[in-house]
């Protein structure tokens, strides 16, 4: 199986990072889905969907944790009960959980596309980045910032955040591999510490 890197923020806190490379049948061994998202499962139309949802159920039990220990809320949420926090996310051949037996926490892996400079407008003031010339940069740079409002957007849980007036990411350089975020809505400002690496074309993105 294919665990693909271990991070340890610290001792209440730690990132597992897996990369899709089995067959559905050889990640399907050794799962036990509930009922309800057994039938999930089987309503995806996409293997690479259901590929992912399994290897997240393998990084689950790294932390001795199973599909029946994650309780979604109302708004797709997933918790953990105990004073324990997770979150989760996928894209393409890579899976991702960050779990925390201290503190909210969120991540986002995304695949670095050129796409991303078309909707940047939408998410982040585009002219502060008018210094970058070059284009793999400024891609790389904004999947950074859109990887961080979606992992800050994930631990506020809710659906009324807009990523653009919302949500706030401090600019930062590549060798820092961190920065500083900050949700800022109704009157409150909560502030939080986002890592992000990059590794085979994609970017992973996690706050705390």
């Amino acid at each position: 199986m294919a665990l693909y890197k271990t991070l340890t923020i610290s001792p209440e806190t730690k990132v597992f990072i897996w990369k899709i490379e089995e067959s559905i049948d050889e990640l399907k061994a050794g799962i036990s889905l509930t009922e309800k998202n057994l039938i999930r499962f089987n309503s995806m139309k996409s293997d690479l969907h259901q590929k992912g949802f399994l290897s997240i159920r393998h990084l689950l039990k790294e932390i001795n944790l199973t599909d029946a220990d994650l309780i979604y809320d109302e708004f797709g949420k997933p918790h953990l009960d105990k004073g324990r926090f997770i979150s989760i996310t996928h894209s393409f051949n890579f899976t991702a959980i960050i779990y925390s037996t201290q503190t909210e926490v969120g991540i986002d892996i995304e695949k670095q596309r050129d796409k991303i400079l078309k909707i940047a407008h939408k998410f982040t003031p585009i002219e502060e980045y008018k210094t970058i010339a070059n284009a793999d940069a400024l891609i790389s740079k904004l999947t950074i910032v859109w990887g961080a409002k979606e992992s800050l957007y994930k631990i506020y849980g809710k659906k009324k955040l807009l990523f653009l007036r919302d949500i706030y990411v401090a600019d930062f350089k590549f060798a820092d591999e961190k920065t500083t975020g900050e949700i800022r809505f109704n009157g409150e400002t909560y502030a939080y510490t986002v890592k992000f690496l990059e590794f085979e074309g994609f970017t992973c993105v996690f706050a705390y």
